[in-house]
């Protein structure tokens, strides 16, 4: 629910957001591994052994996973030591084979963050790690995970689930961190979700001054639109609207946006910076416009002071709708 904060700046509008995203809460930062073994320094209280490891892979940002004392280990496959002839195999080493045909068409990129489901098996046949035996998928992201799965994980669409034999190299090496199988691996993964990151916004060319051909209101506010939309209504000073926006310096620095969050932001007119405010009210749903709004009409004014950058700063707004009072 908090704006988005760079270089420390205060979230400018002020204001607690709407969010319309539907992408998991919880931030998964490291997949776990369990396996019973009767060490003294992992028994509990009542002296039941019981062990949980860390991975350094496959997901990232994790929150710690609780131990699993009483879990169903999954069996091994019964391909679990090599690959059969119709799996797929890459230049890599990695061999793979489709499981379950998926239902969807998009294949995750890079960045995206995905949830999905898996088991690992070591090559000795003891399932090490199991999302799915936890009852709890995981969330991570292709370009921090390990080797097999950022290999893996793109060529797969939605519902799509595979048996992936991953060498040593592909995974954690020869010699892996305690609790974790060296050697050869097999896991089986399923793509649950795609959760895709939205871009950085693009710095404006123009974010130094306005060009010649921007308006400018009697107050000092120059703007362009960028695109006009359906609506013809615009708000008043007393609307509350749905905005995205996006706000830098004029040095390029790019300061707050409701983009990388990935859902506007609810705002009260009034409450915003004076310049920002008298732009949106030259909106109507649907438009897209830039405001260069001088320091006195942005957070050099005493009543937003410290709440943003000094100096003029440009907005990019997009006015996806708006309720209350209208002109």
């Amino acid at each position: 629910m908090a704006a988005l904060k760079l270089r420390g700046f205060a979230p400018l509008l002020m204001v607690q957001l709407a969010c319309s995203c539907e992408a998991p809460k919880a931030r998964p930062e490291q997949v776990e591994t369990t396996r019973v073994v009767k060490t003294p320094e992992q028994e509990d209280d009542d002296h039941k052994p019981r062990a949980t490891r860390s991975l350094p892979a496959p997901s990232i940002n994790a929150e710690p996973s609780a131990a699993l004392p009483d879990f169903a280990l999954i069996p091994a496959p019964s391909d679990l030591a090599a690959a059969p002839k119709d799996a797929l195999r890459t230049n890599s080493g990695l061999a793979l084979k489709v499981l379950t045909v998926g239902t969807g068409k998009q294949r995750p990129k890079l960045e995206d963050r995905l949830k999905v489901h898996y088991t690992g098996w070591g090559s000795d046949g003891l399932m090490f790690d199991s999302s799915r035996a936890r009852g709890t998928p995981k969330i991570l992201r292709i370009s921090q995970t390990i080797k097999a799965f950022a290999e893996a994980l793109p060529l797969m669409v939605l519902g799509e689930q595979r048996r992936l034999w991953v060498p040593s190299n592909l995974a954690y090496g020869a010699s892996p961190p305690a609790g974790v199988p060296s050697g050869p691996l097999v896991f089986d993964l399923e793509l649950l979700d795609i959760f895709t990151e939205p871009e950085t916004p693009i710095v404006p060319t123009d974010v130094t001054a306005p060009p010649k051909s921007a308006a400018i209101t009697a107050s000092g506010v120059a703007y362009q639109f960028l695109s006009k939309g359906p609506g013809t209504e615009h708000p008043s000073e007393k609307s509350r609207a749905t905005i995205h926006y996006s706000a830098w310096t004029k040095d390029g620095i790019l300061f707050d946006s409701s983009i990388p969050r990935g859902h506007p932001s609810s705002v009260a007119l009034d409450q915003l910076v004076k310049g920002l405010s008298e732009g949106v009210r030259l909106m109507a749903t649907g438009d897209k416009a830039r405001f260069w709004i001088p320091s006195s009409l942005a957070f050099g004014d005493p009543a937003h002071r410290g709440q943003g950058p000094e100096g003029q700063v440009v907005f990019d707004v997009e006015l996806l709708t708006f309720h209350g009072d209208r002109r």
